[in-house]
């Protein structure tokens, strides 16, 4: 016969183990990307891109490769 408590434990244990396991649905904002139209030259720090890419009306902005080169990329949620 197995103690009661050591029974609870075990218990315990796979209930934990069970609700980590099932799965999980997080909703995720999309992002539309365009490369900027007004950055010029390689993009080589992501504050310069994003001031370029706030006067083309985007949040966001990220330096990325495109090929060899480093261009600005502006992003919004869609």
């Amino acid at each position: 016969m197995v103690p009661t408590s050591l029974r609870t434990s075990i218990l315990f244990v796979l209930l934990l183990v069970a609700s980590e396991t099932g799965t999980t649905r997080v909703a995720e904002a999309r992002h539309c990307v365009s490369q900027s139209h007004r950055f010029v030259g390689a993009c080589m720090r992501k504050s310069n891109c994003e001031h370029v890419c706030l006067t083309e009306g985007f949040p966001w902005g990220e330096c990325k490769f495109h090929g060899i080169e480093r261009k600005c990329f502006c992003k919004k949620p869609c």
